[in-house]
């Protein structure tokens, strides 16, 4: 029998752990507060749950006594991901992973009962040294041992070129959750403005000089795709 996970908090970060556990045969409960994140799992996972996960009465109603693990991707909202933690250990999860931002969220995280505790702070020093040694890698986080979300500069070999010829799946075993791309405008004075837009590109839609492409995937495949596009 397939693991049941729950997925709670859709943004980039969890919309992408929904995608991995999905492609590699899990079933997936993905929660979130807001309509719009739901709709945008809504379609690949088993199940999608519109719901506050700090409300109690919500919880209980919601169906964690199948779930084998929880991930709590909620970002920034540390008092949320450490009440959901709480209720989530109460209800009995049998395995809680969660997201910290800082040391002490990932204390007070352990402390309520959070199984693992991935910790952001932890990745700003491996960033720092895979900027300095591969510049066109932007951002990267450690999904698991082997997996990450990298932020990468779109190569020179795919300037121009529509999404499919970038061959991710089938060459790379690789995902492109969305990608970043700047607009520039000119104001009542002539001057330039900047406008950064996320994408959630087609197959057939064109990648331009500059876009920042949001990569899920493990980290050697990764850099030969950027070593590929280079050459």
């Amino acid at each position: 029998m397939n693991k049941i996970f729950a997925v709670i908090g859709l943004g980039i970060y969890g919309r992408t752990i929904c995608e991995i556990l999905t492609d590699k045969g899990g079933e997936v409960i993905a929660i979130d507060n807001t309509v719009e994140q739901i709709n945008r799992v809504k379609d690949f996972v088993s199940q999608a749950i519109l719901l506050d996960s700090t409300d109690e009465d919500a919880l209980t109603d919601a169906p964690f006594d199948q779930v084998d693990v929880a991930i709590i991707a909620i970002g920034d909202n540390i008092e949320a991901s450490i009440l959901t933690t709480t209720l989530l250990k109460q209800l009995g999860v049998p395995y809680i992973v969660a997201r910290a931002v800082n040391k002490t969220h990932y204390k007070v995280l352990k402390q309520v009962g959070a199984n693992e505790v991935i910790n952001i702070e932890e990745d700003q020093g491996m960033r720092l040294a895979l900027n300095l040694i591969a510049p066109s890698i932007m951002e990267k986080v450690q999904l698991s041992k082997t997996i990450i979300i990298s932020e990468l500069l779109l190569p020179k070999k795919y300037i121009n070129q529509k999404l499919s010829a970038l061959d991710l799946k089938k060459q790379f075993q690789l995902g492109l959750t969305a990608l970043r791309r700047n607009n520039l405008t000119l104001d009542a004075e002539g001057g330039t403005l900047r406008n950064e837009a996320l994408l959630f590109p087609e197959e057939d839609d064109k990648l331009l000089e500059g876009d920042i492409l949001i990569m899920v995937g493990q980290e050697e495949k990764i850099e030969e795709f950027q070593q590929n596009g280079e050459l």
